[in-house]
């Protein structure tokens, strides 16, 4: 392929990152393992960026709840749906700096259609709570045993929420014609 049409191919998706301010963005499939890799990235970035230490340990702490739960939660999955170790499952994160100075994190991944139920139930739920009443229900958790089977994202979107800046925004593509499962996207504003 001739250089410039490399260059028109992969240009416009570089100048669109880079008019958005997208300091991180990665799509593909996710394991502990790529999560590890991809936190020492993102801590590295925004310390040398000068981001402010509160403001990198929410950054953080969100980057990592939204790649676990991409982690647990997505449907597709390179190992089987039901293994419980060494998940590898495909979604998609991005961090981008706003004009102001904050930042944006969203993550999007495809879920079963319960998972779906689960996660509007939750996040709906968030989205009414005030910051004090969010940090109750933190620490509330915190005390409580895990159920049998949870893979702790209540804890998560409590942490996602407690940090944001502004209530947590998510919505759902509809599952495809041929049964597939619908996309869910999260927003938190740090």
């Amino acid at each position: 392929m001739p250089p410039h049409q490399i260059a028109a191919q992969y240009g416009s998706f570089f100048h669109l990152a880079r008019e958005h301010q997208v300091i991180f963005y990665y799509v593909g499939y996710f394991s502990q393992h790529i999560v590890a890799a991809m936190a020492d990235a993102v801590k590295l970035q925004l310390e040398v960026s000068g981001v402010a230490g509160p403001t990198r340990r929410k950054l953080f702490s969100s980057f990592i709840e939204m790649a676990q739960n991409i982690v647990h939660y997505s449907a597709d999955a390179l190992t089987s749906p039901t293994q419980r170790e060494g998940e590898v499952r495909h979604g998609s994160v991005c961090i981008r700096r706003e004009g102001d100075g904050s930042f944006l994190l969203l993550c999007a991944n495809r879920v079963e259609s319960h998972i779906a139920d689960d996660l509007r139930g939750k996040l709906e739920g968030l989205r009414s709570m005030t910051l004090e009443e969010i940090k109750q229900a933190y620490r509330k958790s915190l005390r409580e045993e895990t159920a049998e089977g949870s893979k702790g994202a209540g804890m998560g979107l409590l942490t996602l929420a407690r940090d944001a800046r502004e209530p947590l925004e998510f919505g759902f593509d509809a599952a495809d014609a041929a049964g597939g499962a619908p996309v869910f996207y999260l927003k938190a504003a740090i």
